[in-house]
């Protein structure tokens, strides 16, 4: 049995639907919740959950991906695909490590506010906010780019506008 292969299809091909859900998900739950008190509230330990996921999840995903590339004709489109895939993980890193941070923050800064009212620095709250913002917006927009290269390399070409 193969490790990357699951009922004779390649791993890559599954996972790559996960991440494809997964990174713009927690990243748009990175932001609600740094926003939100009540979206934070109601996601509760599912944020950091979301976060440690697509930590895993995609480095995984490129594993399988070069070892279905090392099984299939080499082509330009695999490579840019390839290529792409493997800058995804620096920003996927980092927003899976702040989604944990924005739940931490805010969980310890909730615990002091019960404690003492009006407490707890904004500035914190807006830089997560930014973060978020900007950390989110990348990794979503580099995981469109690594799914639209990897459907130009296994589609392009394969298939005709008008039926047959």
């Amino acid at each position: 049995m193969d490790l990357y292969s699951v009922n004779g299809l390649p791993l890559h091909v599954l996972l790559v639907h996960l991440v494809v859900v997964l990174v713009p998900v927690t990243a748009l739950a990175v932001l609600l919740a740094a926003v939100f008190p009540g979206v934070r509230r109601r996601l509760g330990i599912v944020l950091p959950a979301l976060g440690l996921a697509v930590i895993v999840l995609v480095p995984l995903t490129s594993q399988a991906g070069a070892w279905l590339q090392a099984r299939v004709a080499p082509t330009p489109l695999i490579g840019v695909h390839a290529g792409l895939g493997g800058a995804l993980w620096p920003w996927t890193l980092s927003l899976g490590l702040l989604g944990v941070l924005v739940w931490l923050w805010h969980t310890v800064q909730d615990r002091r506010r019960r404690a003492r009212p009006g407490t707890g620095p904004r500035v914190v709250s807006v830089l997560l906010v930014l973060l978020a913002l900007g950390l989110g917006g990348v990794a979503t927009w580099q995981t469109v780019l690594v799914g639209e290269s990897g459907s130009r390399a296994i589609w392009q070409g394969s298939f005709s506008e008008t039926p047959r």
